[in-house]
């Protein structure tokens, strides 16, 4: 008698690949709707007389570690300053 396409080692696999699949194109759905929503907020910020490019670099900076930016900035700094650029 043939295999039930569903039972056994391959019926397995073929769910968890399913299942697989069906998480992701559902946590892909949260994701684009969290962009939308950040989306809104970047947009009502705007409205409100806020910098949006402003309010991403300081998203930028907050996620990066303190003592790198620090060394990042001097780094910076001693460039510009061989440039002949003064901040």
């Amino acid at each position: 008698m043939a295999e039930d396409a569903s039972e056994g080692p391959a019926g397995f696999a073929k769910e968890q690949l399913k299942s697989f699949i069906e998480r992701i194109e559902r946590l892909e759905e949260e994701k684009k709707a969290i962009a939308d929503d950040i989306k809104d907020v970047f947009a009502e910020a705007k409205a409100n007389g806020f910098d949006v490019k402003a309010l991403r670099a300081i998203l930028k900076i907050r996620k990066e570690d303190a003592e790198e930016r620090k060394e990042l900035e001097a780094i910076v700094e001693l460039y510009l300053q061989a440039l002949g650029i003064f901040v």
